[in-house]
């Protein structure tokens, strides 16, 4: 969760000791080389990149588990080139063709242009302590990633859709994946996690990964519409990319122990008129009454929890669990005064009802609409001190990553949060 107010403090500082680019293990087909991007990546150009990383244990000489790194750094390397045989356009870049005559444009993934993913090998000079015990996560955690300037999506015309970074603590190793965000959602990130954990623990390769699990790349169109590019009606970056300067904030993480969301939940259901409320609802209803409240947003103002929901599966028919690409929709409003004047089960059975009630219809009629209307917004549309922006999900397998370290300790982001974001 963040916040304003600045941290002072004399940050050490991350050493890049050495950058490479990674591409895929074999060669890309012909029929595989371009990506097109669905009206749900397209709205997406003009937001900021992904910025997720696990924290792991190093392993310990003294109980006699020898840690080489740079073997460490090849084995990733080399189970990242065979993972992106799978996820082929993160190792492309985007490309506009332009067509002044209509006047539009076409944004696409060329999968065999570019460098291909970056990957970065850093130093710090910290303990997994200095990271973890301050209360405000340490400004030091944003340096931990790559590409944490002011960039947007767009910008992946020049700089990499993808970049690992691996930090080298004196106790633990930081695994950063900066990812665009017009090219995958939360579900597509957390696949490619979770499918370079698999092939990295089967031993680069040799345990095949199930075709099951693989993602999809055929695109879906809704009815009546023609396979092929969706063009949006634009002829230079300029009219639509707005770079947005986040302000500096604090950051800070809070737990929640496991008979404390029991509680919530009890509380929720008990208040509530909705049937089986979530843990999860439950908690981001806490969540946004408590930030409405702390913002003071006059109670005749429309307040927003952006808890968005994975339209795959409400399409009917649904479609596949991998389908790759961004394909979710936010839900929930109400006004400040309703949130606040009503209890916790209030807002928690708005989200719960948001989300039962999406469906197939929902789903179509946000691309009829972007089909007559294409439009593309930046962080700052939907973010303010109305709204709460809820991201990740309790759904994702972020703690089943593993690299031959255990499991990850803590997870952590970077650049690009704003005043009422919050990621778990």
């Amino acid at each position: 969760m963040c916040s304003k107010e600045k941290q002072n403090l004399n940050l050490p500082v991350v050493n890049r000791v050495s950058e490479c680019f990674i591409k895929p293990k074999h060669k890309i087909d012909v029929s595989k080389q371009i990506y097109h991007l669905a009206p749900h990546d397209l709205s997406l150009l003009s937001f900021q990149y992904i910025h997720f990383g696990l924290l792991f244990n190093k392993p310990s000489h003294t109980k006699n588990q020898y840690f080489s790194i740079q073997s460490f750094l090849d084995s990733l390397k080399k189970s990242l080139s065979l993972t992106l045989d799978h996820f082929h356009p993160l190792a492309g870049q985007l490309v506009t063709e332009v067509d002044e005559n209509k006047p539009e444009s076409v944004v696409y993934v060329d999968c065999n242009k570019g460098h291909g993913a970056r990957f970065i090998h850093a130093d710090l000079d910290m303990t997994i302590s200095d990271i973890l015990s301050p209360k405000d996560v340490p400004l030091v955690v944003q340096s931990l990633f790559d590409l944490n300037e002011k960039l947007v999506n767009y910008d992946g015309h020049s700089k990499p859709l993808l970049s690992v970074q691996v930090t080298e603590l004196l106790d633990g190793i930081f695994i950063a994946c900066t990812v665009n965000h017009s090219i995958i959602d939360g579900t597509s990130y957390w696949h490619f996690w979770n499918i370079w954990s698999k092939i990295h623990r089967g031993n680069n390769g040799k345990d095949t990964i199930c075709e099951s699990d693989l993602p999809v790349y055929t695109r879906w169109y809704p009815d009546g519409r023609a396979p092929g590019p969706f063009p949006i009606p634009f002829t230079h970056p300029n009219e639509f990319v707005r770079k947005f300067e986040p302000p500096q904030l604090r950051d800070r993480i809070f737990q929640f122990s496991s008979e404390s969301i029991a509680r919530l939940k009890a509380v929720a259901n008990e208040q509530g008129c909705a049937k089986n409320i979530s843990s999860y609802q439950s908690l981001c209803a806490l969540v946004w009454r408590s930030m409405v409240r702390a913002n003071r947003v006059p109670h005749d103002q429309v307040t927003y929890n952006h808890l968005a929901a994975n339209s795959r599966r409400r399409l009917n028919p649904p479609l596949p669990e991998y389908y790759f690409g961004n394909f979710c929709q936010f839900l929930t409003s109400t006004t400040a005064g309703e949130l606040l004047e009503n209890n916790l089960g209030y807002a928690a059975s708005l989200l719960n009802q948001s989300v039962v009630n999406f469906n197939d219809k929902d789903v179509r009629n946000f691309y009829n609409v972007w089909l007559k209307s294409p439009s593309i917004i930046c962080n700052a549309d939907i973010l303010n001190r109305n709204s709460v922006g809820v991201g990740n999900s309790p759904r994702f397998d972020m703690y089943g990553n593993e690299f031959g370290l255990g499991k990850a300790i803590a997870f952590r982001t970077g650049h690009g949060k704003l005043e009422t974001m919050v990621l778990g």
